[in-house]
């Protein structure tokens, strides 16, 4: 056996896990191969989205399933034993493990993060591989783990026979809040993005924990019903019986999980307090979720809860933890045990990228005035001043910018997929129901097919929060657009929301998250790779925040009349000053965010007016008023997370030269690929979206001249172009009848769907082929598979023979 011949994967098979074998490691529960680390970012282009390649590890070594120890990255023999450290340890980072081995199968090279080892890299022979037990000492010492700990650090995972294991943030998430309770913390935060699956690592939490038997009563806490039904239901399930809803204002204590709402068990008066029911011992731990929004203030009635049961462990989930001199999650739970970001999930492919498509409307920026003694609709004098972005639709509606607003998210639906599930953020109740009913008028015809394509959803509509669940419902085509203010700002798993409309103004960073983080989740199985944000309100301006840690894709500013849809060519950077006139008032408090309301309510009391406190707000309709559309922009966002202006071109160029920096180096390494295809996905893998190539240059090209092309400046060639210069040669008559006709017919195959069609042996079985003889015949024409596919080449060969004299 030559090893210099063998591929990484026989080195792995050959060589590594017979070493690991032989040093005790157990194969079925210590070892896993090829394990995947990210998901691989989305890179969107165009209506077109794409996955770059994720991470994966060649092994990963644990002490127990989900408590990893070790990295060992394989390369062939033909390069050094330490030529996989560097990416070795790249991956020892997302796992936090302190031990790193590269190997080529000639030995190891280890590398040590603890610097319990004399050296921090050292070479062994394949039979000096560590035991586990060698590793696992060192890993405790590293760790400080002590005896007393050790029982519940290392508590198993719930398991369901799927072979479901956590992502790699979920088990960082899952394993250092059970060492911080086991090392005696009694506060523990938890900052994980909205979609990145905190009920599933509070399952695991709490299911570790309980099994340990550390905490024996738990308390689960949320402050809407669909929060709490949805984790009873879906993740929380295995608890089975063990397991209650805390319902009406008298409790069972025979139960050890109880989920509940705030609201469920407290209130302003003193019979309301059920929570008061169990003794202050009763609970050994409390979680609380989406806690940002009251747990932390100090005078809230949920925080008296946590007073209640201060004996109790506290662990807060919160995708956004809100610090004001009222509300401060670290100041109640110190600093997060660990924290995943919007912009750590999207980097690791794990949630979507978005685009952003900013309306600025003429009278939302230069404003609107009454003439003198002007009343409304309703007959009210209107208060003479100037009425801007942040007056319409809390003191003043204009039917026109209603109008207006649902013509453009209509249109931009029409143009990209009218059934693309839909949330248009309103100011209050009424501005959602005129919002559906300007929504339905523009959609006459989709209404007509069935009336439930625009739905208002909101806390005061028992009919449209029956809707809820459909809208969620990925297999439910209907509702497809819904207007809400308030419900479905947090706790909606819509996983195929491809557009959030936001015609509301959001004062802070925490509902701006919440809000951006209705389309975050990731479905492809139904298309949903990324989404975009349609904002008539200037709420996007949050991105250039510091406090935000998401940016978007694109964000694109048409101007007048031009389509909402971004186009490729012709992209336009942000302004300067001027990207920040009419912007937000910061001193103004979102009054949803302030609120603890667990439903949509109108917005009553002042905001500078002259109603006294809890007096419905004067809110003036005129009719009449013409409004129009100002301008929008478009900017992508660079792997450094900065905006940067660039097209399809611009990317493409900047991604294949990082890989070929020159024509000549590109044509080299196509010319010396045995298959062309490889180098095709592996230009995909690094985020190259050949369909949104094809659509711009044209799909008459194949991938080698889109490249030579669009990178390089070379003028393209078309695929049928290519194909009559190879049958203008006659090279073909070396061969057989048959034999010349099988080639031609992969020519036709060629010209038609491209190169990687005709590299494949089971294109014999398709037409035209199958016509021409089964496909062990047509290989015989050639005297056998390794001829055939000789053949195959060197047709490849004519075909960019043009490219290889360049």
């Amino acid at each position: 056996m030559d090893k210099k011949k063998l591929t990484e994967r026989d080195i792995c098979t050959k060589f590594i896990l017979p070493a690991l074998k032989k040093s005790g490691w157990d194969i079925h529960k210590q070892i896993r191969e090829e394990v995947s680390l990210t998901a691989g970012r989305i890179v969107v282009r165009g209506q077109m989205g794409a996955r770059t390649k994720g991470k994966r590890a060649d092994f990963v070594l644990y002490h127990k399933p989900n408590q990893p120890l070790a990295i060992i990255e394989a390369k062939k023999n033909t390069l050094p034993m330490a030529a996989g450290m560097q990416q070795g340890l790249s991956y020892s980072d997302i796992l936090e493990v302190p031990f790193v081995f590269s190997s080529n199968g000639d030995g190891f090279v280890f590398h040590d993060k603890t610097g319990l080892y004399q050296q921090t890299e050292q070479d062994l022979t394949l039979e000096e591989f560590p035991t586990h037990d060698e590793l696992w000492e060192k890993y405790q010492q590293w760790k400080g783990y002590k005896t007393e700990e050790l029982a519940v650090v290392t508590q198993d995972y719930f398991e369901d026979g799927s072979g479901k294991s956590p992502r790699y943030y979920q088990m960082h998430a899952i394993n250092k809040t059970v060492e911080a309770i086991a090392k005696g913390r009694d506060r523990a935060l938890l900052v994980m993005a909205t979609g990145t699956g905190k009920t599933y690592t509070a399952f695991q939490i709490i299911w570790r924990l309980w099994k340990a038997g550390i905490k024996k009563r738990i308390l689960f806490l949320a402050d809407r019903n669909i929060l709490v039904d949805q984790t009873k239901t879906n993740d929380f399930k295995p608890f089975g019986s063990a397991m209650t809803k805390i319902t009406g204002k008298k409790v069972d204590t025979s139960y050890e999980i109880f989920l509940s709402l705030y609201q469920a068990i407290t209130g302003p008066e003193e019979h309301q307090k059920a929570y008061k029911q169990f003794s202050p011992d009763f609970f050994d731990l409390i979680v609380i979720d989406e806690c940002h929004r009251g747990s932390a203030a100090e005078d809230s009635a949920w925080r008296e809860i946590l007073d209640y049961f201060g004996g109790a462990s506290h662990v807060g989930l919160t995708a956004t933890p809100k610090e004001t001199e009222e509300v401060s999650n670290s100041t109640y739970f110190g600093d997060p045990v660990y924290t995943y970001s919007l912009k750590q999930g999207i980097d690791d492919g794990f949630l979507a990228p978005y685009k952003v498509v900013r309306v600025d409307l003429d009278k939302d920026l230069q404003g609107w005035r009454p003439t003198k003694n002007q009343y409304d609709k309703n007959g009210e004098l209107i208060e003479d001043r100037i009425y801007n972005q942040q007056d319409f639709d809390r003191t003043l509606v204009i039917e026109e910018r209603t109008q207006l607003v649902a013509r453009i998210v209509s249109d931009h639906l029409k143009a990209t997929d009218p059934m693309a599930k839909t949330i248009v953020f309103c100011q209050d109740i009424d501005h959602a129901n005129r919002m559906r009913q300007a929504l339905v008028n523009e959609n006459p015809e989709q209404v007509a097919k069935n009336r439930k394509y625009v739905m208002k959803i909101t806390g005061d509509d028992a009919e449209g929060k029956a809707e809820l669940d459909n809208f969620i419902d990925p297999e439910s085509p209907y509702p497809v657009i819904a207007t809400t203010s308030e419900l479905m700002s947090t706790g909606v798993d819509a996983k195929t929301c491809k557009l959030v409309v936001l015609d509301q103004r959001i004062q802070s960073m925490t509902k701006f998250k919440q809000v951006i983080g209705r389309g975050t989740r990731i479905d492809e199985e139904y298309g949903k790779l990324w989404f975009t944000i349609l904002d008539f309100k200037k709420a996007t301006d949050r991105f250039a925040d510091p406090d935000f840690d998401g940016e978007a894709e694109v964000i694109f500013k048409p101007n007048g009349g031009d389509s909402t849809v971004p186009p490729e060519d012709n992209s336009t950077g942000l302004g300067g000053d001027d990207e920040q006139s009419g912007g937000l008032d910061s001193s103004f408090e979102d009054e949803e965010d302030s609120s603890s309301s667990c439903n949509d309510e109108p917005y009553t009391g002042g905001d500078g007016g002259s109603e006294g406190v809890g007096e419905p707000r004067v809110k003036y309709v005129v009719k009449g008023i013409k409004v129009s559309v100002l301008a929008e922009r478009v900017q992508y966002i660079g792997p450094d997370g900065k905006l940067i202006t660039e097209s399809l071109k611009d990317y493409t160029v900047k991604t294949v030269k990082q890989e070929y920096a020159t024509l000549n180096d590109f044509i080299r390494k196509w010319n010396s690929a045995e298959q062309k295809q490889a180098v095709i996905e592996e230009l995909k893998d690094h985020g190259v979206i050949w369909e949104a190539l094809e659509q711009e240059v044209g799909n008459e090209y194949g991938a080698f001249d889109l490249i030579c092309h669009v990178v390089y400046g070379q003028p393209p060639l078309t695929r049928k172009e290519r194909a009559d210069n190879v049958r203008k040669r006659d090279v073909f008559t070396k061969y057989g009848e048959q034999a010349r006709k099988v080639l031609n017919a992969l020519l036709d195959k060629y010209a038609d769907k491209d190169i990687g069609t005709i590299e494949e042996v089971s294109v014999l079985k398709h037409a035209p082929f199958d016509q021409l003889g089964r496909p062990v015949e047509l290989i015989r024409e050639f005297g056998g598979k390794p001829k055939y596919q000789k053949a195959v080449q060197e047709l490849e060969q004519l075909l960019y023979g043009d490219a290889a004299n360049n």
